[in-house]
């Protein structure tokens, strides 16, 4: 039921606020059924990444590229009926309203106005249920009364309603114990099983990669290093650069440079 998985292509992507760019660069691509972890040090620029992939955040140079569609004129919600889903790190589902309210807006978002009925979207919801079935139960109950975990599944079940051909995650584990994210990435792992292309940043180095084919490695603005995720999880360089040390962030900048 999920569409047709589509390749992400980031091409010499430059992008900032206020005329600085934060962005320098930037290029990589994420294949059909593909998925590519960022992981890198606070204030890398990751989430600026993020945003202008999504279409929140212009580009001053560069483009992004959805199969075989330039994204570059189109905003955020023009991109989202494209195939693009979003999962923000925050403020990611509407908690005065239920689960199943939730889930249904997420439906909505794309076939408001369609001839698409409830039939429809009970069975997409049953199929995205069998994704998440620890919020099954709790479809009748307030969102905003989830634990941080739950949120994050509703959330990701929500743009999962729109059968997304990239799926894009921003700090999925962010604020969760590590128990709890934990179990979010045993979801993760769930959605990837069923072939959607997936794009994330996460402060969890090791689950990040563990979830991902390909990790690239961000570090003030530019791309340092992309390699098979497995390899980067027991770099030391890597872990190294991820917490700021200057020396390691020289020594895979010189990786990059040779590979």
């Amino acid at each position: 039921m999920m569409d047709t998985p589509q390749a992400l292509v980031v091409a010499g992507m430059s992008a900032g606020y206020r005329g600085k760019d934060i962005l320098h660069g930037v290029s990589f691509t994420v294949p059909p059924g593909g998925a590519l972890t960022v992981i890198g040090p606070n204030g890398s620029g990751k989430s600026t990444l993020l945003k202008a992939v999504v279409g929140l955040l212009p580009l001053s140079a560069g483009s992004v590229r959805l199969g075989e569609r330039d994204l570059g004129p189109l905003d955020a919600p023009a991109r989202a009926r494209l195939g693009l889903a979003y999962v923000p790190q925050e403020g990611n589902v509407f908690a005065n309203l239920s689960v199943a309210d939730n889930l249904r807006l997420g439906w909505e978002f794309l076939h408001a106005g369609r001839r698409a009925g409830s039939a429809a979207r009970r069975q997409r919801q049953e199929y995205v249920l069998e994704l998440f079935p620890e919020i099954r139960a709790r479809l009748s109950g307030s969102a905003g009364l989830l634990s941080g975990g739950q949120r994050q599944m509703v959330a990701m079940a929500s743009a999962l309603m729109q059968a997304p051909a990239l799926l894009v995650l921003d700090e999925p584990s962010a604020g969760l114990s590590p128990r709890n994210a934990a179990l979010l990435f045993e979801v993760i792992a769930r959605i990837r099983a069923t072939g959607i292309t997936l794009l994330m940043i996460e402060q969890n180095v090791r689950l990040g990669l563990a979830a991902a084919d390909t990790g690239l490695v961000l570090a003030a603005g530019q791309v340092r290093l992309v390699a098979p995720a497995a390899g980067l999880a027991g770099d030391d360089a890597v872990r190294q650069l991820y917490l700021g040390t200057r020396a390691h962030d020289t020594r895979l900048a010189g990786a990059a440079a040779a590979s």
